[in-house]
């Protein structure tokens, strides 16, 4: 089974967490955190700043690692990692979602999150941000 190694950011702002919703390929319209593909030479953290770049025109800080995800779609692995960041500034583009908002920790359950997204609301709901 192929297997992807990715980063995701679960951006923070005023006490409430960005979520966007895939605008292509097999996934479109899922809901998610932010993130990407880590490239060869990159560590997660650096890929977590450059995806956010790419996709949403906006430069973040990671404040730290919250965690891991290990899980299988039914034709590749994910294994993510996902990291608490910040805006440093308040600009966010749409360049590749459908859509976006922001929600509390509480509101994440009634998002239709992609499967291993899941894994990082179970992890949100349970251990919080900070």
């Amino acid at each position: 089974m192929k297997i992807l190694k990715v980063s995701a950011a679960v951006i923070v702002k005023d006490g409430k967490i960005f979520v966007s919703q895939r605008g292509y390929g097999e996934f479109k319209d899922g809901w998610e955190f932010p993130g990407g593909k880590i490239k060869p030479g990159e560590t997660p953290d650096q890929t977590v700043v450059r995806e956010i770049e790419e996709e949403l025109d906006a430069d973040i800080a990671v404040d730290k690692i919250l965690g891991d995800v290990e899980y299988d779609y039914p034709d590749f692995h994910i294994s993510m990692k996902f990291f608490k960041c910040h805006l440093l500034k308040p600009h966010l583009e749409l360049l590749e979602h459908e859509a976006a908002k922001w929600v509390d920790i509480s509101e994440l359950k009634n998002i239709k999150l992609l499967g291993a997204d899941k894994e990082i609301e179970k992890y949100l709901e349970t251990n919080g941000v900070d």
